[in-house]
């Protein structure tokens, strides 16, 4: 197998150490690494398959009958030899290496993540237990790790979400409505700012491994990545007589609805996509299962 180790970033010393160990000649990207810099996996795609001879995307979408809920599976492309991409980084990183894959199709390619943030999402997704495996184990397991056919969303601007997404309107409750396939699962028609009390805040989402696709939550209190909030705390109450403040990062946990599509539609929505904010706000985001499914080492 033919594999490329992208280091993204300043790495911990362990990793560091496992990864000069380990592999030979790693390749050293940025943090989050930008198109010009993922040109390399254009090449690679072209090495191992000049020629890709399976149905393209325009294909695939005007057949009659597109299993478009169904379980993700193996790609169909058979390269000259199997491929893998391991991400050495954070979740910003492994998610920018899938969307540009996505966006060549190129997702036949295989790809194993080895995450430097013990808080990593996507790490939690794939049920990698990042705050548990040393470096050195983690590393392995996106070497030698089978790849797991794994639905992959995207949104309308061409980029994939691989362990958490949020909508939301920063430092208020979110006036808008967000809707799950056909289901209501947010709507709200007033803006209070934020001071310390459940409301209707906004949405999260994360991936399903398999079908149908995404998995949605309401927000009951800003986002953690919500920094007009954080900016303006509300005060506590006089000897907490009326109760505690409520923390950021507050879900409905008796509210989930799964699908393989979310839209939103609102005021000034900010959208953190992988820990990675829309550079500005948005009226509308729409989130959706890709046609090709991702092959990553997950367990």
């Amino acid at each position: 197998m033919a594999t490329v180790v992208l280091a993204c970033g300043v790495l911990p010393p362990s990793l560091q150490d496992a990864v000069h160990d380990t592999v030979p000649d790693p390749v050293t990207l940025s943090g989050v690494p930008g198109r010009k810099e993922l040109k390399l996996l254009d090449e690679l795609a072209a090495t191992y398959l000049p020629a890709d001879s399976t149905p393209s995307l325009d294909e695939i979408a005007a057949q009659p009958d597109v299993p478009h809920q169904a379980s993700p599976v193996s790609a169909p492309q058979e390269p000259d030899e199997p491929v893998r991409v391991v991400v050495v980084g954070s979740d910003a990183a492994l998610a920018a290496v899938v969307t540009r894959l996505m966006r060549i199709d190129a997702l036949w390619i295989s790809v194993g993540f080895v995450p430097t943030d013990a808080t990593s999402s996507i790490a939690t997704v794939w049920g990698l237990d990042a705050g548990q495996l040393p470096g050195a184990a983690a590393l392995d397991t996106a070497l030698t790790g089978a790849a797991q056919p794994t639905a992959l969303i995207r949104d309308d601007t061409g980029t994939v979400t691989l362990g958490c997404a949020e909508i939301f309107h920063a430092g208020s409750t979110m006036v808008g409505e967000v809707i799950v396939d056909s289901e209501t699962l947010f709507l709200n028609d007033s803006s209070v700012r934020w001071n310390g009390r459940p409301g209707p805040y906004g949405a999260r989402f994360v991936p399903t491994t398999g079908a149908p696709g995404l998995a949605a939550t309401p927000l009951t209190t800003p986002s953690t990545q919500d920094s007009v909030a954080a900016q303006h705390p509300p005060k506590k109450r006089l000897f907490g007589l009326l109760g505690g403040t409520a923390q950021p990062g507050g879900v409905d946990p008796d509210t989930v609805l799964t699908g393989r599509a979310l839209q939103a539609g609102g005021e000034k929505l900010t959208v953190v996509r992988d820990g990675v904010a829309h550079p500005r706000p948005v009226s509308s985001v729409t989130f959706y299962r890709h046609l090709r499914d991702g092959q990553f080492v997950r367990r």
